[in-house]
C-alpha cells in the first residue's frame, strides 16, 4: 500500500458524504462501496450511521454480510459510527428482529441508549489517542456499550457511559465525528489503516 490508503465508506445508507469528505482531508483515497468487488479493492472501511437494521438487511441484499464479517474477522481496518457501532458488535441488547451484526468488537451495546431523536445533543468527549484536546460528539439516538470483553480498549465515556472503543484495528464510536468538520478521529483511523499496510 502506498502512503495513500484506499478507506471505503460503506454506501447502503447514512452520512456517507460527509464520512467521504473526512476521510478525503485526512490524505486517504476515500470511495464508497456498495458491491463485494467494491470492498476486495479497500484497505479499511467506515461503517456510518443510519439505521443498524435497514443496513444490516441491505448488505445482505447486496451480497456485502459474508464478505465484509469475512474482510473484519482477517484484520481488515473498520471504524463504525453509531449505528456503525452497533453492527460491529460482538452482541446487542435487545436487538430487532432479524437483526445481524459483523462483529469484530468484544462489546454489548444497547441501541438508542442516549433517547429518541428529539434527545439528540453535542458534547465534548476526550478521547485516548487524539490530541488537541475533547472532539465535538454529536450524538444522535446514540447507542453506548455496556460492558467490553478483555481484548477491547475504552478510549471515551461520556455521562459515565462507553462511548468509544477500540479492539485492535476495529474502532467505533457511538457519535458522529464526520458531522463536525474535526476531522481527528478519520486521521487517527486513517494512521490505523496505514499501520496495517
Amino acid at each position: 500500500m502506498s502512503d495513500t490508503p484506499v478507506i471505503g465508506v460503506l454506501a447502503l445508507q447514512g452520512d456517507v458524504r460527509e464520512h467521504l469528505i473526512a476521510l478525503a482531508s485526512a490524505d486517504a483515497l476515500a470511495r464508497p462501496v456498495r458491491r463485494p468487488e467494491e470492498l476486495a479493492e479497500v484497505d479499511g472501511l467506515v461503517v456510518p450511521g443510519g439505521e443498524s437494521t435497514t443496513i444490516s438487511k441491505l448488505a445482505a441484499l447486496f451480497g456485502l454480510l459474508e464478505p465484509l464479517r469475512e474482510r473484519i474477522g482477517a484484520g481488515m481496518p473498520v471504524y463504525g459510527t453509531c449505528a456503525g457501532m452497533i453492527l460491529l458488535a460482538d452482541k446487542i441488547l435487545d436487538p430487532r428482529s432479524g437483526q445481524e451484526t459483523l462483529g469484530g468488537i468484544d462489546m454489548i451495546v444497547r441501541r438508542n441508549a442516549f433517547g429518541r431523536q428529539n434527545e439528540s445533543f453535542e458534547a465534548a468527549v476526550e478521547v485516548a489517542g487524539i490530541d488537541g484536546g475533547p472532539v465535538e460528539g454529536v450524538f444522535i439516538r446514540a447507542p453506548w456499550v455496556e460492558s467490553v470483553g478483555a481484548g477491547t480498549q475504552v478510549i471515551a465515556e461520556h455521562g459515565g457511559h462507553i462511548v468509544a472503543v477500540r479492539q485492535q484495528n476495529a474502532l467505533a464510536t457511538s457519535f458522529h465525528p464526520e458531522l463536525t468538520g474535526d476531522h481527528r478521529i478519520h486521521a487517527y483511523f486513517t494512521e490505523m489503516v496505514r499501520a496495517v499496510g
